[in-house]
């Protein structure tokens, strides 16, 4: 019987799901945990270049999200509101910590899970030679956008990991807008620096 619930929550509508979860239902909650959680992680790998504690701050995350989301007063806003948990998360670690992020080793790259690496793997219609490209661009950008200072990895990593709105990372972030669209503009420029040599 649960395997069929979990079944059917797995289709069932985002806003929905949350409703369930706000209503004290365990499954709905689960699942709501279990779609997120990537997104979590990978945020948080993004936003630390050391690639430390990552595991711990994501289940941190996923607590802070179980235990509140009943406090949730729009549906619409829970991308917003999981983020802001995400940034509270990761920064409060910081802070107790009284440390920085160090800047990231290549060599930790291939330690760390990546669902592009997955899709990767699986897909069988590209090429051998078009997949090793398609891997090594991908892991230069990702090391590209875990060097760029702490102003511009945050911006790019709610922009285009998390397709946030400039107004949206602009709350997340506690500033206006122009702030941030002159950072995205400025991290895409500094990465479009780093990439040059290889798209080239």
């Amino acid at each position: 019987m649960d395997y069929l619930r979990k079944k059917d929550y797995k289709k069932m509508d985002l806003m929905l799901l949350i409703d369930e979860a706000q209503g004290s239902d365990w499954v709905a909650l689960e699942e709501l945990l279990r779609r997120h959680s990537g997104i979590i992680y990978s945020t948080l790998y993004h936003l630390g270049p050391s690639g430390q504690n990552i595991d711990d701050l994501s289940q941190e995350v996923l607590m802070r999200i179980a235990k509140s989301i009943k406090s949730l007063k729009k549906k619409e806003h829970f991308k917003l509101w999981m983020n802001q948990i995400i940034y509270n998360v990761f920064y409060d670690d910081l802070r107790r910590k009284k440390r920085k992020p160090n800047m990231f080793s290549i060599d930790s790259f291939y330690d760390e899970p990546s669902e592009f690496q997955s899709k990767e793997i699986e897909d069988t219609s590209i090429h051998p030679d078009e997949k090793i490209k398609n891997f090594e661009l991908d892991v230069l950008i990702r090391k590209s956008i875990r060097e760029l200072e702490e102003p511009f990895r945050e911006v790019v990593v709610l922009r285009e990991l998390q397709g946030l709105s400039y107004e949206q990372i602009a709350r997340i972030l506690d500033t206006n807008i122009g702030t941030v669209k002159s950072r995205i503009a400025r991290a895409r420029a500094k990465l479009q620096e780093k990439l040059k040599d290889y798209l080239d």
